[in-house]
C-alpha cells in the first residue's frame, strides 16, 4: 500500500486521543477498505509505557471480531512517540507483525505530527497520508 486515505475527523480522534494519554504512548487500529479508514479503533497500551507499547489482546481480539464482522480489512496500526522519535523505531521495525500501514504520531514543539510507514525486511519507508475534509 502506496498511501492511506484519512479524515480530518479521524486525524483529529486519533490527535486527542495520543495527547490525553501523553507522556505514555497510546495505539489503536485502523479499519476500512482498499486505502480508506472508515473507523479508528482506540486500544488501551497494556505497557503504560512513555516509550513503549503493547496493545492489551484482548481489546486487540474484540478490534479484529468487529473489523471481520463489518466487513472492514486492517488498513493501519497508530502509536505515538510522545518523546520521539518521528519516524519508525528499531523496536518498531522489528516487531512489526501485520502487513499494514504503521502510523507514528510524535509530539515536536508542543504540535502533534503524524507520519505513516509501511515496514517490511527490516525497512521501513515512509508512505503519503491524505487527510480529507468531510
Amino acid at each position: 500500500m502506496q498511501q492511506l486515505v484519512i479524515s480530518k475527523k479521524q486525524w483529529h480522534e486519533m490527535r486527542d486521543h495520543v495527547a490525553r494519554h501523553a507522556p505514555l504512548e497510546a495505539c489503536g487500529l485502523l479499519a476500512g477498505k482498499n486505502d480508506r479508514v472508515e473507523e479508528v479503533i482506540f486500544v488501551r497500551n497494556q505497557a503504560q509505557s512513555p516509550v513503549r507499547f503493547v496493545m492489551d489482546p484482548y481489546e486487540q481480539l474484540k478490534a479484529f471480531d468487529w473489523i471481520e464482522s463489518n466487513g472492514l480489512d486492517l488498513l493501519g496500526i497508530f502509536h505515538s512517540h510522545p518523546a520521539g522519535p518521528e519516524t519508525a523505531s528499531v523496536t518498531d521495525i522489528a516487531e512489526a507483525a501485520y502487513e499494514v500501514i504503521h502510523l507514528i504520531w510524535s509530539l515536536n514543539g508542543g504540535t502533534w505530527k503524524l507520519r505513516g510507514f509501511w515496514i517490511e525486511n527490516g525497512r521501513a519507508v515512509e508512505v503519503t497520508l491524505l487527510i480529507l475534509e468531510e
